[in-house]
């Protein structure tokens, strides 16, 4: 995911020994696909109706309590409606304060902060289905607000053996971007397998609602923002590891202050913050996930582009002004392709040289048809040991893309949102 994502624990001293077991490993924790939501049955639901300053439906909810030392938390979860209550108004506000009111103790001294942190087991678990929260979070450094779920026999079995499915994340620092994680044995902390998505535009995903969900069935999960597919897991993403999600999970909302991954908070900070819930939602999934595919964007914040969307082996792949059509919806699979239209980003002629041109082909497992995406935002052909690359430094509609030594310009740096 691009940063160390250290697992959580928490003694969580308000619940009963079926909930959770105490001492607990547990790490960090418009409607995407609405038309099948509304077409499946819903199983669990809550819209947070209620008089204004009302603690949480009890039961449907329960409330966590204590810190959080193994990772470095600075916040105390308290109990009732001190953190977590209802505004009148249809929303649940997790509200993150710079206070003590009750001298909590936290694994430093006295605690600097207070959270709310609630969850579902014991109350209601799934296993697959359409699991989604529309939610406003909040801004500033050291903030961590997360919707996530845990395997149910987690009290049985710990973490990571449980499995933890990350559905949201977001840390301060990246006010644009949240993640989205699964954890399981052997792939679990900063091991952890997941992506990252990121608002287009500068957009700060604390300025509005935005809805964010998972669609999981049996050996698959695909992560969406407001409907937009980031990415999908399986079992061949694990590397032989165990997948562990075929089986219940309970819900986990909660606001973190501080931590190894997001730091703690600075004088830039302020308080309070609110993580402000609209709707938490689950439906069974008998309609298939959305399709994935998202952008790749390059030089001038334009997007890679099957010219005239045609699916004509040869087809010229190019730069053009982002306008969401599916000839700019792409793919990054396990496999190293990168497929659009159902077709494969391939190297004319399986050519090596700088300036070999990209073009649009059949999937055919060959070498020309392989790419490996870089933590330095590079798209390279291993067999050429070249990048993809903005042919003349242009980013002007209609640049072909090509192959060419890298370099580390502008011309071959690539965001992938799917």
């Amino acid at each position: 995911m691009g940063f160390p994502h250290p697992a959580r624990r928490l003694l969580l001293a308000a619940l009963s020994a079926l909930a959770l077991a105490t001492a607990l490993a547990v790490p960090t924790g418009g409607t995407s696909s609405a038309t099948a939501a509304q077409a499946a049955a819903v199983t669990f639901s809550d819209t947070f109706d209620g008089a204004a300053g009302s603690a949480v439906d009890g039961s449907k909810w329960q409330i966590e309590t204590g810190d959080n030392v193994n990772n470095h938390e600075r916040q105390y979860y308290t109990a009732g409606s001190n953190n977590a209550a209802l505004d009148g108004q249809g929303h649940l506000v997790i509200t993150a304060r710079k206070d003590n009111p009750r001298n909590y103790q936290c694994w430093y001294g006295k605690c600097e902060y207070t959270s709310a942190r609630l969850n579902t087991s014991g109350k209601f678990t799934s296993t697959y289905g359409h699991v989604e929260a529309r939610m406003k979070i909040p801004r500033g450094q050291g903030m961590w607000p997360a919707f996530w779920m845990l395997g149910n026999d987690i009290g049985q079995v710990g973490w990571p053996n449980s499995g933890e499915i990350d559905v949201m994340e977001n840390v301060g620092f990246e006010p644009s971007t949240v993640h989205g994680t699964i954890h399981g044995p052997g792939y679990s902390g900063s091991a952890g397998i997941g992506a990252g998505y990121t608002l287009p535009n500068g957009q700060v995903f604390a300025d509005a609602f935005h809805t964010f969900a998972v669609d999981w069935a049996p050996n698959s999960i695909t992560w969406t923002v407001d409907g937009t597919v980031y990415q999908r897991r399986t079992p061949a993403d694990l590397g032989g590891n165990q997948w562990v999600f075929n089986k219940p999970f309970f819900l986990i909302l909660n606001l973190a202050v501080g931590g190894y991954w997001p730091g703690d908070p600075n004088s830039s900070t302020t308080f309070p913050q609110q993580l402000v819930v609209d709707q938490v939602q689950v439906s069974t999934s008998d309609t298939p996930p959305p399709a994935a595919g998202g952008t790749i964007t390059g030089l001038g914040g334009k997007c890679v582009d099957v010219a005239a969307g045609s699916t004509a082996n040869g087809t010229a792949v190019q730069l053009y002004d982002c306008n969401g059509s599916t000839a700019q919806k792409w793919s990054v699979g396990t496999d190293g392709t990168i497929r659009a239209l159902g077709k494969c980003l391939d190297v004319a002629s399986g050519g090596t040289a700088d300036g070999s041109l990209v073009q649009l082909y059949d999937c055919n497992g060959t070498a020309a048809q392989k790419w490996t995406v870089t933590g330095a935002k590079d798209i390279v052909n291993p067999q050429a040991n070249k990048c993809l690359d903005a042919t003349g430094n242009s980013s002007a509609n209609g640049t072909r893309l090509q192959i060419w030594t890298c370099g580390g310009g502008a011309n071959q740096k690539w965001t992938v949102t799917g």
